[in-house]
């Protein structure tokens, strides 16, 4: 158990907040590695603490404090944030947040979000003259953000930690990183909906909503492992040129991750870690030409409109084939994906689109594709 925590760069700003009255564990993730809940013998005030929420974050380390009797001096410290209660007005700056809230049943709670024509939501559709858009990064409306009242702001960080952290510290508007994006288990980034939850004070619901969901993920793997060899694995492309780079996963990567289970093998770069890496272009295309499928090309709706990328794609058998699929059956008409909103909550239905893909003698007719859909 944690006694006391220094906090990265906590040599600039004193004595590091002592975590020694926190002494209840509350949840372990089984699944995720960003995060631990932890409260009080008493129960009257509650930490989660968010572990490494960016991609080369290693040691760096948030808390969001819940201290409903104000019992804490939490002094100067900028990675400790606190709420007296749970949250009522939420701003997400990911679509992923707002699935989360969603999935728990406290997607009303959302009062801000950035970018709302990418947001699939139908909640945030249908209230969108209600929710207000506070932009992005260095275009972010302020005023608006003030005007919001918002109890808290869910951020996200990419390599780094978000732009607009040290301005809502000087606005007084607590925050914490929901560090799903680093995870690389499908499982672990789904689980974040516990802490989620935790903040809205529906800690339990949460819990049973992710159990139902890893229990509904687990059976599907575990049926497709029992019924497929090495040599029925087929062997999987993903992705497309960007900038004269065709980026692959590591093995360790969520999406490497998700057709193992499925029952596939992707093509991935070597290296430790979930970090995806760019390879020769003519390496990826001698993958595609001797992949069995190929998944996520892009914003490609067709065929046509992926081999007008490269006349070379023509001639690849998977697209002779017509054994090309795309997570893009679900999005906004400006282009906001489903498949990273609502499916990072649920995997189990992304695993079920790609077990049906892949192993359709196994699945047959029990699963429609969801997020997923075959191009022509």
């Amino acid at each position: 158990m944690l006694v006391a925590l220094c906090l990265a760069g906590c040599g600039e700003r004193g004595v590091a907040f002592n975590t020694e009255a926190f002494s209840e564990l509350l949840y372990q993730p089984q699944y995720a590695a960003g995060f631990e809940i932890l409260s009080t013998a008493e129960g009257d005030a509650r930490l989660i603490i968010v572990k490494n929420p960016w991609q080369g974050a290693e040691g760096v380390e948030q808390m969001l404090l819940i201290d409903s009797g104000r019992r804490f001096d939490i002094g100067h410290h900028p990675e400790v944030q606190r709420i007296t209660a749970p949250a009522e007005r939420i701003v997400c700056l990911s679509s992923s947040h707002i699935a989360m809230l969603d999935a728990i049943g406290e997607v009303e709670r959302v009062v801000g979000v950035s970018g709302i024509n990418f947001i699939m939501n139908e909640h945030i559709v249908a209230n969108r003259t209600k929710i207000g858009d506070i932009g992005y990064d260095n275009n972010m409306n302020y005023e608006l953000l003030l005007s919001l009242d918002a109890d808290l702001v869910m951020l996200y960080g990419v390599s780094a930690e978000n732009s607009i952290e040290r301005k809502l510290r000087e606005l007084g508007i607590p925050y914490i990183y929901i560090g799903e994006y680093v995870e690389s288990s499908p499982l672990g980034k789904a689980e974040w909906m516990v802490a989620v939850a935790e903040i809205t004070g529906k800690r339990e619901i949460g819990e049973e909503h992710f159990n139902a969901i890893a229990t509904s993920y687990n059976s599907t793997a575990q049926r497709i492992a029992e019924h497929t060899s090495t040599a029925t694995r087929p062997q999987v492309m993903i992705n497309t040129p960007y900038r004269d780079a065709w980026v692959l996963p590591s093995e360790n990567n969520y999406m490497a991750r998700i057709i193992s289970d499925a029952g596939g093998r992707c093509y991935t770069t070597e290296g430790e870690g979930n970090t995806s890496k760019p390879i020769d272009i003519e390496q990826a295309l001698l993958y595609a030409e001797s992949a069995d499928f190929w998944l996520n090309v892009g914003g490609c709706r067709s065929l046509q409109e992926l081999t007008s990328q490269n006349p070379r794609f023509a001639k690849v058998g998977v697209v002779e084939d017509k054994k090309v699929y795309n997570n893009t059956a679900r999005r906004t008409a400006s282009g906001g994906s489903d498949f990273w909103e609502s499916g990072v909550v649920r995997p189990d239905l992304i695993l079920k689109d790609l077990a049906t893909i892949f192993h359709p003698e196994i699945m047959g007719e029990e699963h429609t594709l969801y997020y997923y859909t075959r191009l022509n």
